[in-house]
């Protein structure tokens, strides 16, 4: 496969998974301001954008129509929504040949979904409405990348793109969320106390990665921050995990460096292997005080294996792969 095309479903793929990331920890804010007061919801956007590692605006960071606005139609910052969703789309284009005509149309109806749409008549509608367009568009386009595209190289390469971005979303907003939480809060009310508001806080976590109703089928409905760790760090059944990012992230690393007999793969199949091993035998209760590093450590290790991929497969030197080339035919 050409680096060029690699390259493009890779970043197609990377920029969809934000799109719904940011969709769906945004709808899930919103819907958690019912039951907040005024100083809660000015913390809940911070860990918002810092989550997203966003800087936050200069002003109106606690006022939801500002930050809505800025995370799904504001066209200057790159990680909105909308800007999100037109880098997949002219990315796909530049691949055209490469995906089939469904994932197409679909991705093009997504973009033109959110192009069509502006600020005020989302927000006075039905912002939740449109939040899950954005959420079931992108995974509907993912349903159809797998049934109607071949599973090879490209398809691998979309795979990459999918859990290399959801491993790292989903560390970040952990790392964030354990981060605050042990943060002075502000005081509680007598319609809304402590207790309550923490436990809407660590639910809040669980519906951002889609993992509430999940996390309750292995924990039951008991809320514990050390359990919600466990289960999206190391359940390796639950699609939005971590250790099923990585295996996923590892099992298409594989299929691409056994179809490409690439020596140069070797430092990437390291490295994931690294991190699927560390993720296969370490212990919540080993890691549980200390998991601000732990998890920031996810992150580098992501971003490592993300620089490893675009070395071996994108931005190679000529002549290394034409010294490879010769010695395999020989």
């Amino acid at each position: 496969m050409l680096s060029r095309v690699a390259d493009h479903l890779y970043w197609m793929s990377r920029y969809l998974e934000r799109a719904e990331h940011t969709a769906r920890l945004l709808d899930v804010s919103l819907y958690h301001l019912l039951d907040q007061n005024t100083d809660y919801a000015a913390q809940r956007w911070k860990r918002l954008y810092e989550s997203l590692r966003i800087p936050p605006p200069a002003q109106k960071v606690d006022d939801a129509y500002s930050v809505t606005q800025a995370l799904v139609f504001d066209t200057d910052n790159t990680s909105s929504i909308v800007s999100c969703i037109a880098s997949a789309r002219e990315n796909a284009q530049q691949v055209r040949e490469r995906i089939s005509s469904e994932m197409w149309e679909q991705l093009n109806r997504l973009f033109l979904r959110v192009k069509q749409a502006n600020m005020e008549d989302m927000w006075f509608a039905a912002p939740h409405e449109f939040l899950t367009d954005i959420k079931e568009g992108v995974q509907l386009f993912q349903g159809i990348t797998d049934s109607t595209r071949s599973y090879d190289e490209g398809w691998h390469f979309i795979q990459i793109g999918r859990y290399i971005e959801r491993a790292w979303a989903t560390s970040s907003l952990i790392d964030v969320h354990f981060r605050t939480a042990s943060q002075a809060q502000p005081e509680p009310t007598d319609a809304l106390p402590s207790d309550h508001l923490d436990y809407l806080e660590w639910v809040g976590l669980l519906r951002s990665c889609s993992a509430f109703q999940a996390y309750c089928r292995v924990y039951t409905a008991n809320i514990y921050p050390e359990r919600i760790a466990e289960f999206l760090l190391f359940n390796n059944e639950f699609p939005h995990s971590i250790h099923f990012s990585v295996t996923m992230l590892q099992n298409a690393l594989r299929s691409i460096a056994k179809a490409t007999n690439a020596r140069r793969a070797q430092r990437i199949e390291r490295l994931a292997g690294r991190l699927s091993a560390a993720l296969n035998y370490d212990q919540i209760e080993d890691i549980i005080e200390d998991i601000h590093p732990y998890l920031e450590h996810i992150q580098q290790q992501c971003t490592q294996i993300h620089n490893a991929i675009h070395q071996t497969y994108i931005s190679y030197p000529v002549d290394a792969a034409l010294t490879l080339e010769g010695a395999a035919q020989s």
